[in-house]
């Protein structure tokens, strides 16, 4: 954990949660409270990688984007290897662990409506503010108690950041990009994060997490280009989810940014059910 964070946190316990290439985070318990600490560092090039060293700045782009979007109880600087950020802790399982029972092949539990609409709640508060995620996954939603929480902002666009910690969009997990993102990255090797590709996300997430099912069909060891043409090309699967959930599910993965409904309307057809 970097040296600024341990002086101004003094954390009582700590547990690694992330170590991947690029990223490191932490839970720690401090006299402060409850954080989740991040530390960023570039990612060295591989025979099957390019480098990366977007990752290194990604923690305190973060810690910029939560700023301006009115989160004080946070901190990001630099440290030797790259950027860092600590921001609060979030409790509870995420959006793919909390539907695990709907993916049993004997499951009797459906995707429960007020857990989607948790989620499009929190999507619909910060496209509220004028941004957009860039990077919605099952994972970067948070089911807590009272509330679902949307982590892991450091791809967000919608506002300033920093000249010295902007870095270009590139994309995220394929399976979870729209087919306007995939067709601009293949292109231009980057792309511009839109509300409406957020939506086409978040339709790919409660699907995956409803069903285990990919929205796009490809090879599960497909490189990256090949899963991007996929989706850029709108080779989609039937969405299998039952009843009016399904519907609008396939709905949000429309193939045109134009077809989906805002999350607003996602919100609200939810709300209705």
């Amino acid at each position: 954990m970097p040296a600024a964070v341990l002086d101004a946190l003094t954390p009582t316990a700590q547990r690694l949660v992330v170590n991947r290439r690029g990223s490191t985070v932490w839970e720690a318990e401090s006299p402060r409270g409850h954080y989740a600490v991040k530390a960023g560092y570039p990612i060295e090039a591989t025979a099957d990688w390019p480098a990366q060293p977007w990752t290194a700045l990604a923690p305190a782009r973060e810690g910029a984007v939560l700023h301006r979007l009115g989160l004080d109880d946070l901190a990001y600087g630099e440290w030797d290897g790259g950027t860092w950020n600590y921001q609060p802790w979030h409790e509870g399982p995420d959006l793919y662990q909390l539907w695990e029972p709907c993916r049993r092949p004997d499951a009797a539990v459906q995707p429960h409506i007020s857990v989607a609409l948790g989620c499009v709640e929190a999507l619909a508060e910060l496209h509220g503010k004028g941004w957009a995620h860039g990077d919605v996954q099952p994972a970067h939603f948070i089911i807590g108690i009272e509330r679902t929480h949307l982590i892991d902002l450091a791809l967000a666009r919608g506002g300033y950041v920093p000249t010295g910690y902007d870095f270009p969009f590139r994309g995220c997990l394929v399976h979870y990009e729209a087919p306007e993102i995939a067709r601009s990255v293949l292109a231009t090797g980057q792309a511009e994060p839109t509300q409406e590709a957020d939506i086409y996300a978040l339709g790919a997430s409660l699907l995956i997490s409803a069903t285990g099912r990919r929205a796009v069909e490809y090879p599960d060891d497909a490189p990256r280009p090949v899963q991007r043409e996929a989706v850029a090309s709108g080779r989609r699967r039937d969405v299998k989810v039952p009843g009016e959930l399904g519907a609008l599910i396939d709905t949000m993965l429309s193939h045109e940014p134009a077809d989906r409904p805002t999350a607003y309307e996602v919100g609200k057809a939810l709300n209705a059910l």
